[in-house]
């Protein structure tokens, strides 16, 4: 669809404040959506209205005086689209406050742009939102899609997923821009438990960088990464060829291999020898990648899924154990087939 037609909806709500609702605001806005920007840090938001510039996390993008920026829900006025840019163990409570609004009432669709699975339940952030919004559709956007280069115009590509085929036309359309190229696909379970997937595997691949293993152990880990995507995806109902599009394959090596990656980076650090308490205490961003390793894990082992690479960084994060061990203990498996995809 040319991105010269109008976007199909004229309104958007962003909600979450970090690098990537800030980049999509701007993007939205250049698309010519009215664009409305909510964050729950009152400090933060009452900086970005003022100065137009998220400094603690995007402070070289510059935003329009014509996106209003809150951080009062009840400020917002009725959109055509709800975008949930919130940390994933953010979801639930960020829906719940959200729905106590009714701005939902008034929406045409919820976009999910949170990566990860929620523990206990282990369901993906579109389910979440699907129960908090049950009349609304509900689409998820992924893809390799640094908030950096976004932000600076960089030719980029994303898919847009849902099981309706209209609103994931009408989706993509509003999120197209000339440098922003958008993809569709009917199988948001298969790229969301992708896209939650990479973040751990990005870690292993910081810690191979940071214990300087070279490009050849590095390359070899990621692509057995993408072997334990494909058999988690399929075994919890996604499609094979959705780990091997943008929002699988893609944002494994976008992440794996980019410095923009948070996962990348404190997966570095570790290799380096940097204690984990002391890497997150040294940063406000969110590496979506140590909580959600533990959910991803468990949800291996409930379902008996082969998943012996992030079982050894479940097994550095949460467990003590020294990276330098945990990439020996993955050298010394036994051989195996390299086509055996079995759980």
């Amino acid at each position: 669809m040319p991105e010269s037609l109008p976007p199909p909806y004229r309104s958007a709500i962003i909600l979450g404040a970090g690098s990537w609702g800030t980049a999509l605001a701007a993007m939205l806005n250049e698309r010519g959506l009215e664009v409305q920007f909510w964050g729950r840090d009152e400090a933060l938001m009452g900086e970005i209205s003022q100065t137009r510039r998220n400094s603690r996390y995007l402070s070289g993008l510059l935003l329009p005086e014509t996106i209003q920026v809150t951080s009062d829900l009840r400020e917002l006025k009725p959109a055509d689209l709800l975008i949930f840019v919130v940390p994933s163990k953010g979801i639930r409570e960020t829906a719940q406050l959200v729905a106590s609004t009714g701005l939902h009432l008034h929406a045409k669709v919820v976009v999910s742009c949170a990566k990860g699975i929620e523990r206990l339940s282990g369901k993906r952030m579109s389910e979440i939102l699907s129960e908090h919004f049950p009349a609304t559709p509900c689409a998820v956007l992924s893809g390799p899609n640094h908030a950096e280069e976004v932000s600076q115009r960089l030719a980029t590509a994303a898919v847009v997923a849902c099981a309706d085929e209209l609103v994931t036309k009408e989706v993509q359309s509003s999120f197209t821009l000339p440098w922003f190229r958008t993809y569709t696909s009917d199988d948001p379970c298969g790229v969301e438990w992708a896209g939650a997937m990479k973040n751990p595997y990005a870690i292993a691949a910081g810690i191979a960088l940071g214990l300087k293993l070279g490009d050849n152990a590095i390359a070899a880990l990621v692509t057995r990464a993408l072997a334990e995507m494909v058999r988690m995806v399929t075994r919890m109902g996604g499609k094979a060829e959705s780990c091997f599009g943008l929002g699988g394959v893609g944002d494994l090596m976008g992440t794996c291999y980019s410095e923009h990656s948070r996962n990348h980076r404190v997966g570095k650090l570790l290799g380096e020898g940097m204690s984990l308490a002391d890497i997150i205490a040294s940063t406000r961003m969110v590496a979506e990648g140590v909580p959600n390793t533990v959910s991803l894990y468990e949800a291996a082992q409930t379902h008996q899924v082969r998943t012996p690479l992030l079982a050894e960084i479940y097994a550095v994060l949460h467990e003590g154990k020294p990276a330098r061990e945990a990439m020996k203990a993955l050298l010394s498996r036994d051989p195996r087939p390299e086509s055996d995809v079995s759980s």
